[in-house]
This record gives C-alpha cells, structure tokens and sequence, in this order.
C-alpha cells in the first residue's frame, strides 16, 4: 500500500466500516479524526463527503481514539449525535521509505518541552527512564519485559494481517541493538502504514445492524503531565484513573474482564497498564506478564492480534484497539485467532486502553458484548 495516500486510508477503513455495520452513509451525522490536515476533522470529512452536525478533533496521541468513543458514546446518549464515524489513516512506514520525513518523532521545543528538549530527552528515553525507575523499585527484570513482546509475537502468529508472525524468544529480545536503555529494538513497537474506522451508533440503529451489537459499557479519561518532573510517579500512568472509573461506570470488575487491548508502544507501557487498569498489584506487573497469561488462550488475552509490538502501528494505534475487541467480542475470527472463555463461549466483556504521549493522557474503554 505504499502509493496509497493518508486521505486515501482514511477512505478505505471509513467505506468497510459502514460495509461492516450494514447502514447507509445517511446515517453519519457526527464525525471524529485527528491527525492529518490542517483543520482536521474538517479536512477529512470534506474528502469523504460528509456534512457531519458534531465534531471531535481532540488529539492526545495514543488515547485520542477512546477519548473520541467516550465523547462520541455521551454526544449519542445526549442526543446530539445519531451515528458518529471515528477514522483515522497514516502512512508513517511509506513516508519514511520515501524519504518525505525522517525516523525521528519531534513534539517541538516549545511551552514546557523547552526544559527538556535541550537535553535530548526524546520520547523514547522517557519510557526508558520510567522502565528503569520500575525495575529499581519493584525489582521488575528485563526477561520480564521481554515476556511481554515474545506473548505479542505468539499472538500475532494467527493474525494475517499482522507485520511480524515469526516467533522470537526472550534471548531475541534481550540480544537485539539497544535503543534506549534499557529497551532492545524488540521492546519497541513497529512501524506501519494503516487505516482504521469505529462506527458508534444509537440503540435505535440496532435492528438495521449486519452484525451482532458491542455494547460500550463505560468510558473514562485522563490526564497526568507534559514535563517529566510533573509526573509524580514513574511507576503509575493515567490510566489508574481512567480504568477506575470506566470499570465502575460500566460496573464490572477488572477480574471480570475476559480480554484487554492495550497500548503497547513499548513493553513497559503493557506491563504497567494491566497493574494500573487493576488485573494485578502495582509492583507485581512482572510476574501477572509470565506463564502466558497473555497469549490468546492465555489467562487474561491481550493484544490478541500482536498490538503495536508485532501487528501494525502506524501512529495514534488506540483505533486499532477498539476494532480488535469488537471483533473478538462478535467472536467472528477463525478457530486460531479467536478468543474463548473456559466453556468454550467467546468472551462477553472486553477492555480498550489507549496511552497518549509518555504516559501523558489515557482513555478506558469498556466493552459487552450484544
């Protein structure tokens, strides 16, 4: 896909979107993308004719996909919305093939960045650091962090679409270059081009739907800091928020949960999440990740299609999350890929986790299935 364009993607996930729900374009009145364009979500509405009554371009990086369903899912309950497309498209591997920009991510040395760009403090380093503070507070281990990646590339093995299916080890892990320390070439996410749409719609839509429903149960969002000495604990994400109160406003538990989709830019960012989100203590994240507890049939599934270590990341990969869960909960996929509950049932209840930034936003979304 590399000749295709951003607009281009956007187009293509936004028409299977609608394909997948069996509704008319009518329906669309509300729309949410971020990312591209100058007026986004003006740019890309106009370039898929739509006309759309409400608009979502928050952006907060990773988390702006469930930050949009949460808005969307209230702008809907509201009545202020009927039907609301989240889209969202990127060519990040192409435009670095080509040339049109390069492998380094720069959010400007403006504001409160100033303090720590002159110090070459990338985005990378700081994951890092906060890997390492972890490892020296709750003695989490390299081997564990790199648990996480090798379950990711299990996962992925079953996926088709996924970039990366070959299977590696923890010795793979821990022998590849470093990138930042303490994270190897494999702790880190890949890099893709890819599209991705969520059409969220009102019950009444229901009887008109192609496939079975999935229910968005609750939502919450969050934020923490811009600026590494405003985080207070490197150990602790937004999500311990954002989770809390998407769990309580669906009313579930965590261990209710029979699947999670989590960001996963970097191993640490699962890890810490699954302890944040309440599947585990805070400091006992490095034993929950062994065992294959997070292999497809594993005892709590995540990233069940390789997330951003192994299947796609082109971007803010939070969409992707919420598609996965979603066709998981319908349990449409193939004996290899599908998740199923002990009795054999696909699972009934999902969780989406977006991360935005360095652990500077994040969005929970709760799923059930119709």
């Amino acid at each position: 896909m590399d000749e295709a364009t951003p607009y281009a993607l956007h187009a293509q996930a936004a028409r299977r979107a609608l394909a997948d729900s069996g509704l008319d374009r009518s329906v669309i009145d509300g729309f949410a993308s971020a990312g591209l364009g100058t007026l986004a979500p003006v740019e890309v509405a106009e370039y898929l004719g739509l006309r759309p009554t409400w608009v979502d371009s928050t952006s907060v990086g990773g988390a702006t996909w469930e930050v949009m369903a949460a808005h969307a899912a209230d702008a809907i309950a509201a009545g202020h919305a009927d039907a609301v497309l989240l889209v969202y498209g990127s060519t990040a591997r192409a435009d670095l093939k080509a040339g049109r920009r390069t492998a380094n991510l720069s959010f400007g040395a403006r504001g409160p960045l100033q303090f720590e760009v002159p110090y070459g403090h990338t985005l990378i380093a700081k994951y890092a650091m906060a890997a390492r503070r972890h490892m020296h507070q709750y003695g989490t281990t390299l081997e564990q962090l790199a648990e996480i990646a090798v379950q990711a590339r299990a996962n992925a093995a079953a996926n088709p679409e996924a970039m990366y299916r070959e299977p590696i080890t923890v010795d793979d892990v821990l022998g590849g270059p470093m990138i930042a320390d303490p994270f190897t070439k494999l702790h880190c996410c890949i890099r893709s081009d890819g599209g991705c749409a969520v059409l969220l719609v009102a019950e009444d839509h229901v009887p008109d739907l192609a496939a079975p429903p999935v229910w968005v149960l609750g939502c919450g969002t969050a934020v923490s800091h811009t600026t590494m000495s405003e985080w207070d604990d490197f150990t602790v994400s937004p999500a311990a928020v954002s989770g809390r109160l998407a769990f309580e406003r669906a009313g579930v538990r965590p261990d209710e949960i029979d699947l999670a989709e989590i960001y996963d830019a970097f191993t640490y960012m699962t890890l810490v999440t699954l302890e944040d989100l309440g599947f585990c203590a805070k400091g006992e994240g490095g034993a929950f990740v062994g065992k294959g507890r997070l292999l497809r049939d594993g005892a709590l599934p995540v990233n069940t299609d390789g997330g951003g270590l192994a299947a796609c990341h082109p971007g803010m990969r939070g969409l992707f999350l919420l598609v996965e869960a979603v066709r998981q909960l319908r349990g449409e996929y193939a004996p290899d890929r599908q998740v199923r509950k002990p009795d054999g049932r696909p699972p009934q209840l999902a969780v989406a986790s977006g991360t935005g930034g360095w652990f500077c936003s994040s969005g929970t979304v709760v799923l059930g299935r119709g």
